[in-house]
Parts: structure tokens; sequence; C-alpha cells
């Protein structure tokens, strides 16, 4: 579990890529009753919409934290941010990232946080003493969501899963495996920040035995076809041991996010790489259908896309975001 101060001000540093800003994005439209506004720094083209504000007057008006709202490759923390970083600390703001690079190994966060009072929270910190994986199959009901490449709506159709059945009176949980998610949900495993021996283990930890009626809704993450990140897509796959996989798709996207040589897989591909590596621990894991992220489409576009996915992969396929009818029967699948 996290507890992290709350309101937010959302940095957005100096992206220029909206894939690379999903942080942001993700609290905005999860937990935007936590989001005062944002901040970036002027080489950023990137925008959540919400208020332009300096630290100080986020604190001002009530502000707590300055989140890293950046997932960049390598998870890094440029120098370039630094001023901007120690100046909210300044202002009275604690910082909360989800990087691979910690904000408690800068000596000048450290430094500064220690002068004006305040605390550095590092979320992609693994827990302690995590268990190999077992590979028993444990009680309890699972649905993983799995994609053609990284940053296009793994965690947002887990959610909306998730949501949209515990409204059925489904007993129903998200799971958290990427920091963005844990700071949704306020608990979780960054699985990309576990070693790799471990990995597994802690995508079992992620999703405990239950009654067998809960359904664990877990959040994707990478691709089985990426070639940086399959291997914690791989270990997610195995250690959550889902029974049911729905396949996140960006219709018209043509190369993998950061790697440009590599053209994005077809979701049918994908089902089948997804059920060939996933028997190994679990051999009635099934497709349950296909979430697609329309939000570069207009309203007539978007439902074409859905219905000809569905009707050539014979499955349901919907925009969570998006709802309507197309979600329910997809709903309706990941319900049996």
């Amino acid at each position: 579990m996290v507890d992290l101060p709350a309101p937010y001000l959302l940095f957005l540093g100096d992206v220029t890529e909206p894939g690379f800003a999903k942080t942001a994005f993700g609290l905005r439209d999860w937990a935007r009753d936590r989001c005062l506004g944002e901040h970036a720094l002027p080489a950023a083209t990137v925008t959540t919409g919400l208020p332009r504000l300096t630290p100080a007057e986020a604190a001002a008006q009530g502000a707590r934290a300055l989140v890293i709202g950046v997932a960049n490759q390598g998870g890094v923390i440029p120098d370039a941010w630094l001023p901007a970083l120690e100046q909210a600390l300044a202002a009275g703001l604690d910082l909360v990232a989800g990087m691979h690079a910690r904000l408690t190994d800068l000596p000048r966060l450290r430094d500064a946080a220690a002068r004006h009072g305040r605390q550095l929270h590092d979320l992609r910190v693994p827990p302690a003493d995590l268990p190999i994986a077992s590979g028993r199959r444990r009680a309890g009901r699972r649905l993983l969501t799995v994609g053609t490449d990284c940053a296009l709506g793994k965690k947002y159709t887990a959610l909306a899963i998730a949501r949209g059945l515990a409204a059925r009176g489904v007993d129903a949980t998200f799971r958290a495996s990427g920091q963005t998610g844990i700071m949704i949900a306020g608990s979780g495993i960054a699985i990309d920040a576990v070693v790799a021996d471990f990995a597994t283990g802690a995508a079992e930890l992620l999703s405990p035995a239950a009654d067998p009626d809960h359904l664990d809704v877990i959040e994707g993450q990478g691709s089985l076809f990426h070639p940086a990140y399959a291997p914690v897509s791989l270990a997610l796959l195995h250690g959550s041991q889902p029974d049911l996989f729905v396949v996140c798709h960006e219709p018209g996207r043509r190369q993998i996010l950061g790697h440009a040589h590599y053209p994005v897989p077809a979701v049918e591909a994908v089902i089948a790489q997804t059920i060939a590596a996933g028997r190994l621990t679990n051999p009635a894991i099934r497709c349950a259908g296909v979430s697609l992220n329309t939000a570069r489409l207009d309203p007539d576009a978007a439902a074409r896309a859905i219905a000809e996915t569905s009707e050539r992969l014979a499955l349901p396929a919907a925009d969570p975001m998006r709802g309507g009818d197309a979600f329910e029967r997809l709903l309706d699948a990941c319900e049996t």
C-alpha cells in the first residue's frame, strides 16, 4: 500500500511525445479529483489540458506534491529537470516519482528536500524478500491485459473492465503492475523494477489466491513483441496465470513506440503468441476480446474499426473509453 500526499501538480518535464506522458494522462483520467494542474518546461509540447501552474501557485491552491508524470525510456531523471524539481521542494511540495532513477539517489534533491522539510517518494521500488515463482495454480480467476505495443491502453482497459464489472456486482479488483496504476489504486508492484529471477514470483504475489468467484483484473506491461520490454510482459503472463486476456491495440499505429524499425504486430499474432506462452502456467488460457484505443479517430471511424475488428476475429471488440453496447459485450465476455 502507498499513501501519497494529494492533491498533485503533474510535471511534464520537456516531453514532446504523448506516449511518454502516460503517467500524467493516467492520473488526469482516473484520479482527476487529486490533480490540480500541470507544470512543464518550455520545451514541452504535450499537455494534459489541466491548468498551467507554477509550483508556488499550486501550493497556494492546496497542492501537496509534484508528481513526475513522465514515463520515458529508461526511466531517467534528466539534469535539465532538476531546477524545476528543486523549485517545487522550495515551494513546499513533496516529490513523487515512478522512474527507474530514484529521487533519493540524487544528492541535489536529497539536500533540497532536507533543507525545505519535504519528502521524496519513489514508487518503482519492489517489495523486499520477493519469492521465486512456484508455478502452482491458485484459486480465483484472473484476467490480464496484453498489448501489441506499450503505452496504448492496457492500464485504461484493466481499470475500465474492473470498474465495469464491479458496477454489475461482480467481485473484481484492479491489480496495478506499473507506477501509474499504483498511484491510482494505492497499491501494487512495479513489475519492471523487479530483478528478473523474481519478476514472475512478484506477479504471483500481485494476484494471490482468492475466492473462486473473485476476478483479479491485472494491468499488463509492454508487449511480447517489444524488443526491449518483452521479458517483463512474459514474466507477468506466467506469474498471473490468466484465465482470460484482452488484447489492447491502437488502430493506425505502425511502429513500436521508441523502436521505429520494428513494426506493430497484428492482433491475431498477439493472440496466438499469448496463448502459446501462457499455456505454460495455465493450459486453459483464452482470449476474451480486444480493446481498441480509438482516441485518434472520429466517432464514425472508431465505430467502423470496432465493428471490423470484432467481425474479423469473431471476438467482442470495444473502446472502453467510448463505452456503449460494444463495451458491454466485452464485459459479458470477461464475466464468463
